[in-house]
């Protein structure tokens, strides 16, 4: 021992170069770290008592986003498919959220239950369920001021169709979130300023939409690899929300979508072919690490779009590391947007309305009493 201890005594860190590798390598790595990691949302803004809804709030960037929010003051509500993991995770983010607030002696309300975060139950590959979503939602608040829509799903089995006849990955992250936002729209406009996020994702860029299809229900499409029915289902978000923001010019509401950039650590990966044996994840897991954001930087586009007031004015734009950005030039093609924004709402019509029934909203208040009592 006293012999290891006198050459680490003697030794000369100079005569090698190995220390200046290792340091000039970590400087590196943490240099690439910080790029890939994004810009951080630039304001602490406040939104105390504004009524949030977010889809897939569960989990992944959507807990990102409603924590942030709920520590902003938010009125948080985290639509999830898994009601008991949504109560879960809304348990958490007032518990974490607690433990950061300082308390006094004169308190007599617990941290925790400052924070006003809910679940409610919804489930994108059934219209049916966003309907009896936004039915609840508007029996329960007279009106919403910020939409989050950022529930989606990726690798899915092109092979099948959800029970309303679509192809999963439009339904999914396209066609339920563009039902659910048609439906609250009442509510959004009694908002002093309302604002509705997409997200979308970078694989827009190598979407292709027939234009004669855009919505991709053409006998062809089962033949979509899920790779390729993701990229068009976030184009299409791009699209929409470029008319939907001409359709709503004249309103207080503004219209802006965002990627969240490539995340690791959600469960979009979980039905990815680098998931598929422990062997790649432990050789992708450290490039991984390194070239991709987690959950937390994932959301933080999305947080500024929903918080800041330099943003009051701006709408139909699409969002990247919190500023405005280019997006593929499909996504900029206005003939395509109104062809696919017009064929998304016949499409609906046809097979759903693209209103809430006021019976349902009252149903749904008569059950939220009983259930409260």
């Amino acid at each position: 021992m006293e012999r290891l201890l006198t050459i680490f005594e003697k030794a000369d860190p100079f005569s090698t170069w190995w220390p200046t590798i290792a340091a000039v390598l970590v400087g590196v790595v943490i240099t690439v770290r910080t790029i890939m990691s994004g810009q951080r949302c630039p304001n602490d803004n406040q939104i105390k008592e504004q009524i949030v809804i977010v889809t897939g709030g569960s989990s992944g960037i959507g807990f990102e986003i409603a924590k942030a929010l709920a520590a902003r003051g938010g009125r948080i509500i985290l639509a999830c498919r898994n009601l008991a993991e949504g109560e879960r995770a809304a348990s958490i983010i007032k518990r974490e959220l607690g433990c950061r607030t300082p308390t006094s002696s004169e308190d007599t309300v617990s941290p925790a239950e400052r924070y006003f975060v809910e679940a409610r139950h919804l489930d994108l590959c059934s219209l049916r369920s966003v309907h009896q979503l936004a039915g609840q939602l508007m029996s329960e608040f007279e009106r919403i001021d910020v939409l989050v829509n950022n529930a989606g799903m990726v690798f899915g089995d092109t092979r099948t169709t959800t029970p309303d006849g679509f192809e999963p990955h439009c339904q999914v992250n396209y066609l339920g979130p563009f039902l659910l936002t048609q439906l609250l729209l009442p509510h959004l406009r009694r908002s002093e300023q309302g604002r509705i996020i997409f997200v979308s994702a970078h694989a827009h860029q190598a979407a292709k939409i027939d234009f004669d299809d855009p919505l991709n229900v053409g006998t062809w499409s089962v033949k979509f690899h899920a790779r390729d029915a993701f990229a068009h289902s976030k184009l299409a978000v791009i699209l929409a929300t470029r008319w939907l923001a001409r359709e709503l010019k004249d309103t207080p509401i503004t219209v802006n979508c965002c990627t969240p950039g490539l995340v690791r650590g959600t469960r979009h990966l979980r039905n990815s072919p680098l998931m598929s044996a422990i062997c790649v994840k432990v050789i992708t897991y450290p490039w991984m690490w390194l070239f991709m954001k987690n959950a937390s930087e994932g959301a933080q586009c999305a947080i500024r779009l929903a918080t800041d007031p330099q943003l009051k004015q701006v709408t139909g734009e699409y969002f990247n590391d919190c500023e405005i950005a280019a997006s593929s030039e499909a996504g900029q093609d206005k003939e395509l947007a109104k062809r696919l924004y017009m064929q998304t709402i016949e499409t609906l019509q046809r097979v759903t309305k693209l209103t809430v029934d006021k019976e349902a909203c009252t149903m749904a208040t008569q059950l939220r009493l009983e259930s409260g009592k």
